[in-house]
Protein backbone atom coordinates (compact mmCIF):
# COMPACT_ATOMS: atom_id res chain seq x y z
CA UNK A 1 0.00 0.00 0.00
CA UNK A 2 1.18 3.05 -1.14
CA UNK A 3 1.54 6.05 1.90
CA UNK A 4 -0.85 8.77 1.46
CA UNK A 5 -0.30 12.56 2.64
CA UNK A 6 -3.71 13.92 4.18
CA UNK A 7 -4.06 17.82 3.63
CA UNK A 8 -7.47 18.63 5.87
CA UNK A 9 -8.92 22.30 4.94
CA UNK A 10 -11.82 24.35 4.97
CA UNK A 11 -13.22 26.74 2.26
CA UNK A 12 -11.62 29.79 4.00
CA UNK A 13 -7.75 27.69 3.23
CA UNK A 14 -8.73 25.81 -0.05
CA UNK A 15 -6.14 28.40 -1.73
CA UNK A 16 -3.43 26.82 0.43
CA UNK A 17 -4.39 22.90 0.64
CA UNK A 18 -3.77 23.20 -3.33
CA UNK A 19 -1.04 24.66 -3.14
CA UNK A 20 0.44 22.19 -0.29
CA UNK A 21 -0.77 19.71 -2.84
CA UNK A 22 0.98 21.17 -5.67
CA UNK A 23 4.59 21.88 -3.32
CA UNK A 24 4.68 18.56 -2.22
CA UNK A 25 4.47 16.87 -6.01
CA UNK A 26 7.56 19.35 -7.35
CA UNK A 27 9.72 18.78 -4.63
CA UNK A 28 9.99 15.00 -4.81
CA UNK A 29 12.04 12.81 -6.87
CA UNK A 30 9.35 10.23 -6.77
CA UNK A 31 5.94 12.24 -6.96
CA UNK A 32 4.84 8.20 -7.70
CA UNK A 33 5.72 6.86 -4.77
CA UNK A 34 2.99 8.30 -2.89
CA UNK A 35 -0.91 9.94 -3.10
CA UNK A 36 -2.28 12.90 -1.74
CA UNK A 37 -5.56 13.45 -0.71
CA UNK A 38 -7.47 16.76 0.32
CA UNK A 39 -9.76 16.47 2.85
CA UNK A 40 -13.14 19.02 2.82
CA UNK A 41 -14.69 20.00 5.72
CA UNK A 42 -17.61 20.70 3.47
CA UNK A 43 -17.69 16.71 3.16
CA UNK A 44 -18.37 15.75 6.35
CA UNK A 45 -21.60 17.05 7.53
CA UNK A 46 -21.15 16.37 11.52
CA UNK A 47 -19.22 19.50 11.32
CA UNK A 48 -21.77 21.87 10.33
CA UNK A 49 -24.39 19.89 12.08
CA UNK A 50 -22.53 20.78 15.20
CA UNK A 51 -22.60 24.66 14.76
CA UNK A 52 -23.56 26.43 18.09
CA UNK A 53 -23.53 24.06 20.36
CA UNK A 54 -21.15 24.17 23.22
CA UNK A 55 -18.01 21.95 23.20
CA UNK A 56 -14.96 21.53 25.61
CA UNK A 57 -11.65 23.37 25.03
CA UNK A 58 -8.82 23.57 27.59
CA UNK A 59 -11.21 22.98 30.52
CA UNK A 60 -13.98 25.89 29.07
CA UNK A 61 -16.95 25.82 26.99
CA UNK A 62 -17.08 27.47 23.55
CA UNK A 63 -19.50 27.55 21.37
CA UNK A 64 -18.73 25.52 17.84
CA UNK A 65 -18.44 27.95 14.95
CA UNK A 66 -18.43 25.92 11.92
CA UNK A 67 -17.11 29.50 9.65
CA UNK A 68 -14.11 29.63 11.83
CA UNK A 69 -10.65 29.46 10.04
CA UNK A 70 -9.76 26.28 11.42
CA UNK A 71 -13.31 23.81 11.61
CA UNK A 72 -11.21 21.52 9.54
CA UNK A 73 -8.89 20.60 12.21
CA UNK A 74 -10.81 16.89 13.91
CA UNK A 75 -10.13 15.65 10.08
CA UNK A 76 -7.05 15.50 11.33
CA UNK A 77 -7.70 12.45 13.32
CA UNK A 78 -9.60 10.64 9.78
CA UNK A 79 -6.98 9.31 7.83
CA UNK A 80 -6.30 6.08 9.80
CA UNK A 81 -9.66 4.93 9.43
CA UNK A 82 -9.94 5.93 5.54
CA UNK A 83 -6.55 3.48 4.85
CA UNK A 84 -8.25 0.68 6.54
CA UNK A 85 -6.05 1.42 9.69
CA UNK A 86 -3.06 0.03 7.31
CA UNK A 87 0.31 1.60 5.89
CA UNK A 88 1.33 5.14 6.48
CA UNK A 89 -0.45 8.72 6.75
CA UNK A 90 0.76 12.16 6.58
CA UNK A 91 -1.01 14.65 7.76
CA UNK A 92 -0.79 18.34 7.33
CA UNK A 93 -2.74 21.23 7.71
CA UNK A 94 -3.20 23.52 4.37
CA UNK A 95 -0.89 26.03 5.52
CA UNK A 96 2.36 23.88 5.45
CA UNK A 97 3.76 23.76 2.11
CA UNK A 98 6.98 21.41 1.08
CA UNK A 99 10.43 22.84 0.12
CA UNK A 100 12.31 19.85 -0.09
CA UNK A 101 11.30 15.96 -1.20
CA UNK A 102 8.77 14.28 1.48
CA UNK A 103 9.68 10.67 0.75
CA UNK A 104 12.40 10.39 3.28
CA UNK A 105 10.30 11.43 5.90
CA UNK A 106 7.01 8.61 4.56
CA UNK A 107 10.14 5.72 4.47
CA UNK A 108 11.51 7.15 7.69
CA UNK A 109 12.11 3.94 10.33
CA UNK A 110 9.37 4.91 13.09
CA UNK A 111 10.87 2.42 15.81
CA UNK A 112 7.55 1.05 16.93
CA UNK A 113 6.31 4.57 17.26
CA UNK A 114 2.40 5.23 16.30
CA UNK A 115 2.74 8.73 15.64
CA UNK A 116 5.39 10.94 14.67
CA UNK A 117 5.62 14.89 15.32
CA UNK A 118 7.13 17.63 16.37
CA UNK A 119 6.85 19.96 19.94
CA UNK A 120 4.99 22.85 19.90
CA UNK A 121 7.82 24.71 22.01
CA UNK A 122 10.45 23.38 20.02
CA UNK A 123 12.20 21.26 22.81
CA UNK A 124 12.39 17.80 23.32
CA UNK A 125 11.01 18.01 26.82
CA UNK A 126 8.66 14.67 28.14
CA UNK A 127 6.05 17.74 29.38
CA UNK A 128 6.35 19.78 26.18
CA UNK A 129 3.37 20.23 24.26
CA UNK A 130 2.77 18.47 20.58
CA UNK A 131 2.10 19.74 17.37
CA UNK A 132 -0.42 17.37 15.55
CA UNK A 133 -0.45 19.99 12.68
CA UNK A 134 2.10 17.66 10.87
CA UNK A 135 1.90 13.74 12.05
CA UNK A 136 3.39 10.51 10.20
CA UNK A 137 1.20 7.87 11.00
CA UNK A 138 1.40 3.96 11.43
CA UNK A 139 -2.46 3.28 10.97
CA UNK A 140 -2.25 -0.12 12.15
CA UNK A 141 -0.97 1.33 15.75
CA UNK A 142 -3.82 3.69 15.72
CA UNK A 143 -7.29 1.68 15.61
CA UNK A 144 -8.81 3.09 18.86
CA UNK A 145 -9.08 6.64 16.24
CA UNK A 146 -12.71 7.14 15.57
CA UNK A 147 -13.07 10.58 14.07
CA UNK A 148 -16.85 11.58 13.97
CA UNK A 149 -17.32 9.45 17.37
CA UNK A 150 -14.33 11.13 18.88
CA UNK A 151 -15.59 14.92 17.48
CA UNK A 152 -18.97 14.43 19.02
CA UNK A 153 -17.43 13.74 22.20
CA UNK A 154 -15.87 17.14 22.55
CA UNK A 155 -20.14 18.19 22.62
CA UNK A 156 -20.76 15.33 25.86
CA UNK A 157 -17.78 17.09 27.89
CA UNK A 158 -16.17 13.80 28.04
CA UNK A 159 -13.13 15.49 25.16
CA UNK A 160 -11.66 18.46 25.52
CA UNK A 161 -10.55 19.87 22.24
CA UNK A 162 -6.84 20.62 23.37
CA UNK A 163 -5.99 17.66 24.86
CA UNK A 164 -7.03 15.78 21.59
CA UNK A 165 -4.77 18.37 19.83
CA UNK A 166 -1.79 18.32 21.35
CA UNK A 167 -1.89 14.50 21.40
CA UNK A 168 -2.60 14.58 25.21
CA UNK A 169 -4.73 11.56 25.40
CA UNK A 170 -2.30 9.42 23.84
CA UNK A 171 -0.14 7.43 25.50
CA UNK A 172 3.14 9.21 25.11
CA UNK A 173 5.40 6.12 24.87
CA UNK A 174 3.69 6.00 20.87
CA UNK A 175 4.66 8.83 20.04
CA UNK A 176 8.43 10.06 18.62
CA UNK A 177 9.67 13.04 18.12
CA UNK A 178 10.29 14.52 14.54
CA UNK A 179 13.32 17.32 13.89
CA UNK A 180 11.61 21.01 13.79
CA UNK A 181 13.05 21.34 10.01
CA UNK A 182 9.50 19.02 9.28
CA UNK A 183 7.04 21.00 10.84
CA UNK A 184 9.18 24.36 10.90
CA UNK A 185 7.17 27.41 12.65
CA UNK A 186 7.18 30.49 10.05
CA UNK A 187 10.87 29.86 9.58
CA UNK A 188 11.96 29.40 6.02
CA UNK A 189 16.02 28.67 6.19
CA UNK A 190 18.75 26.13 4.68
CA UNK A 191 17.11 23.60 6.62
CA UNK A 192 13.17 23.61 5.98
CA UNK A 193 11.68 20.49 5.10
CA UNK A 194 7.94 21.40 5.82
CA UNK A 195 7.37 25.04 5.64
CA UNK A 196 4.25 25.71 8.29
CA UNK A 197 2.86 29.05 7.91
CA UNK A 198 1.27 28.76 11.42
CA UNK A 199 1.11 32.10 12.67
CA UNK A 200 -2.85 32.89 12.11
CA UNK A 201 -2.32 36.32 11.73
CA UNK A 202 0.41 36.52 9.40
CA UNK A 203 -0.54 33.92 6.79
CA UNK A 204 0.77 35.10 3.55
CA UNK A 205 -2.12 35.28 1.63
CA UNK A 206 -4.58 36.48 4.22
CA UNK A 207 -2.57 39.85 4.50
CA UNK A 208 -5.20 43.10 4.23
CA UNK A 209 -8.58 40.62 4.90
CA UNK A 210 -10.35 41.42 7.89
CA UNK A 211 -9.49 38.71 10.45
CA UNK A 212 -11.77 35.82 10.74
CA UNK A 213 -11.21 33.67 13.33
CA UNK A 214 -11.87 33.87 17.09
CA UNK A 215 -9.24 33.33 19.82
CA UNK A 216 -9.73 32.38 23.41
CA UNK A 217 -9.54 36.01 24.46
CA UNK A 218 -11.91 36.93 22.35
CA UNK A 219 -14.73 34.23 23.75
CA UNK A 220 -14.33 35.53 26.82
CA UNK A 221 -15.10 39.43 25.54
CA UNK A 222 -17.81 38.68 23.41
CA UNK A 223 -20.42 35.81 24.78
CA UNK A 224 -22.10 34.26 21.43
CA UNK A 225 -24.57 36.54 20.84
CA UNK A 226 -21.70 39.01 20.10
CA UNK A 227 -19.90 37.44 17.59
CA UNK A 228 -21.48 40.06 15.29
CA UNK A 229 -19.98 42.52 17.20
CA UNK A 230 -16.92 40.67 16.95
CA UNK A 231 -16.24 40.52 13.56
CA UNK A 232 -17.06 43.80 11.99
CA UNK A 233 -14.92 46.22 11.82
CA UNK A 234 -12.25 44.05 13.84
CA UNK A 235 -8.42 43.64 12.86
CA UNK A 236 -6.93 43.02 10.00
CA UNK A 237 -4.34 40.00 8.87
CA UNK A 238 -1.06 41.72 8.88
CA UNK A 239 1.90 41.20 6.56
CA UNK A 240 4.27 38.14 7.38
CA UNK A 241 7.31 39.53 8.84
CA UNK A 242 9.63 37.08 6.48
CA UNK A 243 9.15 38.55 2.81
CA UNK A 244 10.81 35.02 1.71
CA UNK A 245 7.85 33.31 2.94
CA UNK A 246 5.38 35.37 1.21
CA UNK A 247 7.33 35.24 -2.39
CA UNK A 248 7.89 31.52 -1.85
CA UNK A 249 3.55 31.19 -1.62
CA UNK A 250 2.76 33.24 -4.74
CA UNK A 251 5.72 31.85 -6.98
CA UNK A 252 3.91 28.48 -5.99
CA UNK A 253 0.58 29.86 -6.44
CA UNK A 254 2.11 31.34 -10.19
CA UNK A 255 3.24 27.55 -10.37
CA UNK A 256 -0.70 26.55 -9.81
CA UNK A 257 -1.60 28.85 -11.97
CA UNK A 258 0.36 28.07 -14.99
CA UNK A 259 -0.18 24.42 -14.69
CA UNK A 260 -3.69 24.19 -14.90
CA UNK A 261 -4.07 23.23 -10.61
CA UNK A 262 -6.30 26.49 -10.61
CA UNK A 263 -7.85 29.15 -12.24
CA UNK A 264 -8.01 32.87 -12.77
CA UNK A 265 -12.12 32.68 -12.02
CA UNK A 266 -11.24 30.47 -9.41
CA UNK A 267 -8.49 33.13 -7.86
CA UNK A 268 -11.24 35.77 -8.47
CA UNK A 269 -13.79 34.08 -6.82
CA UNK A 270 -11.47 33.11 -3.89
CA UNK A 271 -10.67 37.05 -3.45
CA UNK A 272 -14.35 38.17 -3.74
CA UNK A 273 -15.21 35.64 -0.29
CA UNK A 274 -12.22 37.26 1.47
CA UNK A 275 -10.58 33.81 1.46
CA UNK A 276 -7.07 35.16 -0.24
CA UNK A 277 -5.95 38.90 -0.74
CA UNK A 278 -7.15 41.09 -2.94
CA UNK A 279 -3.91 41.59 -4.56
CA UNK A 280 -3.34 38.21 -4.70
CA UNK A 281 -3.06 38.11 -9.01
CA UNK A 282 -0.53 41.15 -8.64
CA UNK A 283 1.55 39.16 -6.49
CA UNK A 284 1.34 35.82 -8.61
CA UNK A 285 2.20 37.84 -12.58
CA UNK A 286 5.30 39.61 -10.14
CA UNK A 287 6.40 35.86 -8.54
CA UNK A 288 10.06 35.18 -9.56
CA UNK A 289 10.15 31.47 -10.83
CA UNK A 290 11.12 28.62 -7.71
CA UNK A 291 14.55 26.97 -8.32
CA UNK A 292 13.39 23.36 -9.90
Amino acid sequence: MRPCVFIHTNEKQLVGALVGRHALRRTSSAPEAFDVRILEARDHPVLRAMEGREYRIDGQRRRWRYDDLQSFTPLRFLPPELMGYAGRALVLDPDVFAVRDVVPLLERDMEGKAILCRTLEGSAERRARLASSVMLLDCARLTHWHCEEQFREMFDGTRDYKKWMWLDLEPRDAIGLLDAEWNDFDHLGPGTRLLHNTRRETQPWKTGLPVDFQTAKDFRLFPPRGWSRLFRGRARYRPHPDPDQERHFFALLRECLDAGVVSEAFLREEMRRDHIRHDALELVSRASPLAA
